[in-house]
Formats: C-alpha cells, structure tokens, sequence
C-alpha cells in the first residue's frame, strides 16, 4: 500500500488563515477525534503503516495542557519507537522519585529493565504534544486544527470494512456505529461533513464525541482531581522528581493524593497535587485550598510562594483504571483518557495515551486488511491482557488509602524501609521484569492470584 504523498499533506494551522476541510465526499479510512497523546500516536503508526487517517484537534498547537510534565521510562519508550527520541534532547532528564512523607526521604531510582530506560524527562505537554501531532503528520496524517467535532454522523455500510453484525450493533456494551463527524472549522457556522470507514476516539477526559457514541464512567471506579501550577526554582535541575505521599488540607490532616515538584531544567518547577477518590468519597475537598496548603508545606529550598508563581493554576479531572465504557464498536474504538486509562496507582496518563493509541492502531490496520469488525473486538481483549488484572489491583489501591488511618499505616511502614519503597515503585510504575522474578515480582504475583479470584463491588 502507497503512503500518501506529500502533496496530501495539511500544514499546521496558521490562525491568521482559514482551515481548509478535506471534501466531504471522500471517505477516510480512519478519523481520530482529538491530537492529544493518544489520538496522535494512533494517527502515526496508522500513517506509517500507508493508511488514510485524518486527525481533528478543536485547540491549536502549541497549546497548554494541565499535566505534571512528567515522562516515565514507559512513555520514553514509546516516543523512542515512535523515532521522537531526539526531541528530549533539550528536556531535563531525571533518575528516578523522589518518596517524601512524615518528615523522611527517600531517592528511589528507575529500576533497570530490559525494556524500559532507567531515566525519565520532564517536558511540558505545549511542546511535547505539538511534536507528536507534527510527527504523525509528516508520517502521511492529515493534521487539521482548530476543527471541532460537532456530532458523529451516522454509519453507512459501505463505509466500514466488513459487516456491522446484529449482535454487536444491539448490545448494551459496545460503542454506536459511527459513518464520521459533523465538524466546524475555526471562524465558520458552516457544518461540513468528515466521512471515514473507522472512527477514534481520543478527545480526552471529557470527550463528548465519546459519550455522543455511548461512554460513560463507571463512578464505583477510580476519579482523580488534579490542580498543577508552574514556579520558578532554583531547583529546577534537581535529579528527581518528587512526590509528596502525606499531602494534607489546610486543617493539617493527610487526604487521600499526593503532591508533586517536577524539575523542568528550565528554571522552572511543575507542582501539584493530586486527590484521588472512589464512589465520589472527599469530593467536597476544594482542590486550591489543597494546593495552597502543599505550597506552604513544601522544602523551603524549592523556593515556592506566591512570588515565585508563574501564572494561576489549573485543574481537571482524570477518570482513572479503565473507568469509562465501552471502549469499542463495530467501527469505533476509545483510546488514551477517553478510555479512562490513566494508571490508578500513580495518576500516570501520557504512557498509556501512546500505548492505547498503539493499540488501536494495530486492530485497525487488521480490520482494514479484511478482518474487520472481528479485529475491532479484540482491542478490548488487548486492553486486558495489558492492564486487567494489573488496573484491578490498581483500583482496590485507591479504595484502600481513601481510608486515612490505612493510608498513613502504610505509607509510614513504606518510608521506613529502602527496599519496600522500590518494590513499590517497580509496581506502581508499572516497569515490573518478565524475565525474572525478585521480591517486586513476587509481590506482584501474590496480588494477581488474590485478583482473580475477588470480585469487585
């Protein structure tokens, strides 16, 4: 199959030029709703492997986006298969995490693994996410910006590879068919119609195309709230990044989150917390009052108040361990945060957006070859050979430290001892060895024998 040319091609977009919308009698092979981590990654490998992928982002890049900055080895891995590696050249590379709480500290480096690097990056989402969009991009996807999806349009059989069969089309648990979007380009009421045979999902946490489609959140699951800001600091090369595990309310007392100080190696840090609840448990927490009580509790050599502040923070919410549903349709799939799959354990999104969008990729490139709908569905099979049994550990994590008392029992246990804490760090980063099996591991498999057997509420 011919990658498409050159000449097919879309520029970024220049906000002082009108977007130009592909005709809307032709049908792409695959559309992607949303640029970010996901929807990018997807679009590449589909561009790379010679399909016709279109890709709509309803923002313009550069643009900021509410995040930590913080690139685990999980995610520098995939920006290096990607062929991104070079653009972390001139990120701050950092060791490891950095564990702080009830007045001890602990450095825990990146544990070697045959395939993850031993070394992270901080870069904002402003640059990173416009160099993965442009990557895609000059791989052969058709990049439009500041096009917003309006509403799916209805699927045509002939437009999708393979049939829609009954089954799937009348179950509760699958996505809608879906023929395109009903899309609107910068600066214009005119509606204009984007057809395409497979659509993604991938407008994040917040995707109305998704819930247009049939997502929903399963609210018995893991929700985080998140409130980031960025500072000046005269640590901001520091070798770790550091996360907070006894971050308190302004009445002193531990919540259930944690805080973080992400060096940028620009002058700056990113700092947060996050607060992470199940059954909408601490919801009535206010979120800056939180952050104004980290600021103020944080080391006094990072240099952090009001004067040091670069603008005002922000916020959002993040639906965490596979939490919204369903995921896949005869010709749709969900990836990255519009799939809930940020990590439980540590409120990690932007590996997972890359590795979910991979994943998609492939089942699409199946059903495109001939396997169709067949392909689709084995997506969420994918999905939980990956992270199933891994998220529903996850998850009952989160469960147990919304309860204070057992939150601070552990955490004090934990930071008591160096060898418990990288066991620790090994599985929440998720960067557990196949290839053999130490005290991290053996942990981990113990887990897994109770998961499978335990129901969840």
């Amino acid at each position: 199959m011919a990658i498409p040319s050159d000449n097919n091609r879309s520029e970024p977009a220049d906000p002082s030029s009108p977007v130009s919308l592909p005709s809307s009698s032709h049908v792409h092979d695959v559309l992607v709703v949303g640029a970010g981590p996901a929807g990018s990654a997807c679009a590449y490998w589909l561009a790379e492997a010679g399909w016709d992928v279109v890709v709509i982002e309803k923002k313009v890049f550069p643009r900021d986006k509410t995040c930590g900055d913080g690139l685990t080895p999980r995610s520098v891995r995939q920006l290096e298969d990607m062929g991104l590696g070079g653009i972390l050249a001139g990120a701050h590379r950092y060791e490891g995490l950095r564990a702080v709480a009830f007045g001890r500290s602990l450095d825990l480096k990146w544990p070697e693994h045959p395939s993850f690097p031993p070394y992270g990056y901080v870069i904002t989402r402003h640059d990173l996410d416009q160099a993965v969009a442009d990557h895609a991009l000059k791989a052969g996807a058709n990049v439009l910006q500041d096009v917003e999806a309006v509403e799916p349009l209805p699927a045509h059989p002939e437009d999708s590879a393979g049939s829609v069969g009954p089954s799937r089309r009348a179950g509760a648990d699958v996505l809608r068919p879906c023929g395109g979007a009903l899309v609107r380009a910068r600066g214009s009421d005119h509606l204009a119609e984007l057809r395409a045979r497979y659509v993604v999902v991938a407008d994040g946490a917040n995707s109305r195309f998704g819930r247009a489609l049939g997502t929903s959140r399963d609210r018995s699951r893991p929700m985080g709230m998140a409130l980031r800001g960025y500072f000046l600091s005269p640590r901001h090369d520091d070798p770790f990044i550091e996360s907070h595990l006894d971050v308190r309310d302004h009445a002193g007392r531990v919540v259930p989150g944690y805080g973080w100080i992400f060096p940028l190696g620009d002058g700056r840090v990113n700092v947060g917390v996050g607060l992470l609840s199940v059954e909408d448990r601490w919801k009535g927490i206010n979120t800056s009052r939180l952050m104004d009580a980290f600021i103020e509790r944080a080391p006094g050599s990072w240099g952090l108040s009001a004067a040091t502040a670069c603008g005002s923070p922000t916020g959002g919410k993040l639906p965490m361990g596979l939490a919204v549903g369903p995921r896949t349709g005869p010709n749709t799939l969900a990836v990255g945060d519009a799939a809930g799959s940020i990590n439980p354990f540590n409120g990690e999104g932007i590996a997972y957006g890359y590795e979910t969008g991979r994943l998609a990729a492939a089942c699409l490139g199946r059903a495109l070859s001939g396997e169709g709908e067949a392909a689709l569905g084995d997506y969420e099979v994918r999905l939980q050979d990956a992270y199933g049994l891994y998220y529903k550990i996850g998850r009952a994590f989160v469960s147990l430290i919304t309860h204070p008392e057992l939150m601070r029992a552990c955490v004090r246990t934990g930071m008591h001892s160096q060898s418990i804490m990288e066991w620790l760090l090994r599985i929440m980063a998720n960067l557990l060895r196949p290839d053999e099996l130490g005290p991290a591991e053996a942990a981990y498999k113990a887990l897994v024998a109770i998961a499978r057997v335990t129901p969840e509420p």
